[in-house]
């Protein structure tokens, strides 16, 4: 009898911002089930946790490494506040910025041995960022990584778009919020992770800031386009965890969006197990 060999899975990790923390649990889910992807595909934020998933940590290196250096606000103005210092020489060249250099984010926030280049990882990867002259989504999947990743999360207005192989890089969540043509490629099945969410329940009830409007405008644009995305390349598995709790930019809260996300835990693995069950058996069939 031929060996039945398990399905080729591919997953897109969603932009959100800080509610793309709650990619975290379905990552230690698939480590449970014994499980790692074949291709990952990330956008925004989903591009920095599927970086770090695809150079190898497991979901709870992830939890571990994001309590660390996201678990309190002190932890975090430090790691800023470094990245400015190191700017300041800068500073002035262009006039005054308040805008956050992505590359240097990058920089302050993974973990010290991170990988330099996609070659090195052990899962592929795709990131998505856009071309700000052209209006195009880059894929990126070859080369060095943190430029890649550093566009993928350069939200305009909030960070200084990346100057890389001939392009100027912004947010890939601006074209592609959700890169399922990217974690469709080679794949038995495909699993979306939506973090965008809906609208955050103090909208309602408080005047927005500044950086509120920026990101909920962005969201309600990611909205449209996931809704997209999905109708032109239906997953098999669409998770879609209730995030509306949190903010997009409220980092510091790290442990809660973990949690909020754990109540999706296991009807995540018993969807996916239903999905492998239904692959081997029609694989079983046909052989």
């Amino acid at each position: 009898m031929p060996t039945i060999k398990g399905p080729r899975i591919g997953i897109a990790l969603g932009g959100g911002s800080a509610r793309g923390l709650m990619h975290i649990p379905f990552i230690e889910a698939m480590d449970e089930m014994g499980l790692r992807p074949s291709t990952i595909a990330g956008t925004s934020i989903g591009s920095l946790v599927g970086a770090g998933w695809a150079a190898g940590m497991k979901g709870k290196e992830l939890r571990e490494h994001s309590l660390e250096v996201l678990g309190n606000m002190r932890s975090i103005t430090s790691r800023l506040w470094k990245t400015k210092i190191k700017d300041l020489r800068n500073l002035f060249r262009d006039g005054i910025s308040m805008q956050l250099d992505p590359e240097m984010i990058v920089d302050a926030f993974i973990p010290e041995d991170f990988p330099e280049d996609f070659e090195d990882l052990r899962t592929p990867l795709y990131i998505i960022a856009t071309d700000f002259r052209s209006w195009h989504q880059v894929i990126f999947h070859t080369g060095p990584l943190k430029p890649a990743i550093a566009g993928s999360i350069a939200i305009p207005s909030l960070f200084e778009p990346v100057e890389y192989d001939g392009r100027l890089l912004v947010d890939g969540g601006v074209v592609n919020p959700l890169p399922l043509d990217s974690a469709s490629i080679g794949t038995d099945i495909t699993i979306a992770i939506d973090v965008n969410g809906d609208p955050s329940n103090r909208t309602s009830n408080e005047n927005p800031s500044a950086i509120d409007v920026t990101l909920g405008s962005a969201q309600i644009m990611m909205h449209a386009l996931t809704a997209h995305n999905i109708a032109a390349y239906p997953p098999d598995l669409y998770i879609r965890p209730n995030v509306r709790e949190f903010g997009a930019y409220e980092f510091w809260r790290v442990r809660e969006i973990i949690e909020e996300g754990e109540k999706e835990k296991e009807y995540f693995k018993r969807e996916l197990s239903k999905l492998i069950e239904n692959f081997i058996v029609l694989k079983q069939k046909s052989s």
